[in-house]
């Protein structure tokens, strides 16, 4: 779906790290005038030298021309805009955002904008800032949704269209189900992996951390990958998704208690069911039916 506007090829982008500059990058290619906004110069002269859209500027106001709108602030920022950003974006503007907590985004912003759509294009590399956005990020990765029965839903269909065409795979979810779902497969992985790296970083000595540093693989990469991330991003997901992380985390320590109970007891029988359990788990979750 088209916007039949003057501006409806231009889009704007509030933010310009890892998703608002990969967002840029890609729209850029699409064949959309884009303009990007930071919050400091410095940033802006970065992202002009990256080309992470055609305008860019610290001043909200460029906004006034575009016909969708992408708040990709960090989740603080994001909860808390500032009046000359609120004020600068056109009332008739579609808006979305790409925040990983929905519920208390949705809460904010659908009082702020009357076209606001609540999104989590759920993609993403352990690099941050200005220097870390790139091509092709978010082809075939899931864009959840999660409107409300107040959501706008012709702006709802843009952002569909916008997300298709940058090779997503469109969810649609509600608000509350998505902040446990990602809790439990994005959010608790980045503290387990933490908690890995803190072990070895804090609990081994020295001859054996040069050994294990020496003779770590892909295995250990992947598994530690999320925890090595943007630390700020962290602290904001475990805050604002706290009631969801801490159920989540209470269910994970059970399951190390049980591991550790096996170990113990030298129980190697129960602890070969659960892994039996686990592989075959792990299937069913990750892979995918081939045709």
């Amino acid at each position: 779906m088209e916007l039949k506007t003057k501006t409806s090829n231009n889009i704007g982008i509030v933010g310009l790290g890892l998703i608002g500059g990969s967002l840029g990058l890609d729209l850029q290619k699409l064949g959309y005038t884009v303009y990007g906004i930071t919050h400091r110069e410095k940033t802006a002269h970065k992202a002009r030298e990256r080309k992470l859209a055609q305008i860019i500027s610290t001043d909200p106001t460029v906004l006034k021309n575009c016909s969708l709108i992408f708040i990709a602030l960090p989740l603080e920022q994001l909860l808390n805009p500032s009046s000359a950003l609120i004020n600068a974006i056109p009332r008739n503007a579609v808006v979305t955002d790409v925040g990983s907590v929905k519920v208390p985004i949705l809460n904010t912003w659908s009082k702020l904008h009357p076209r606001f759509v609540a999104s989590h294009p759920m993609t993403g590399t352990e690099e941050s800032g200005v220097n870390a956005g790139q091509h092709d990020l978010f082809k075939n990765k899931p864009w959840v949704v999660t409107p409300n029965k107040e959501t706008d839903q012709k702006a709802l269909e843009i952002v569909h269209q916008i997300s298709l065409s940058l090779g997503s795979q469109w969810i649609n979810s509600e608000a509350q189900i998505h902040d446990e779902a990602v809790g439990l497969i994005s959010h608790l992985p980045v503290l387990i992996s933490a908690a890995l790296i803190n072990t070895l970083s804090t609990d081994v000595q020295p001859p054996l951390y040069s050994l294990a540093k020496n003779i770590a693989s892909s295995g250990f990469a992947d598994t530690s990958r999320v925890g090595g991330g943007n630390p700020k991003l962290g602290v904001s997901m475990a805050k604002l998704n706290k009631k969801n992380l801490e159920r989540h985390l209470a269910s994970y320590k059970y399951s190390l208690d049980l591991f550790e109970k096996y170990l113990i007891e030298e129980n190697w029988s129960e602890l070969e069911k659960i892994l039996a359990n686990t592989k075959q788990e792990r299937q069913n979750f990750i892979l995918k039916p081939t045709n």
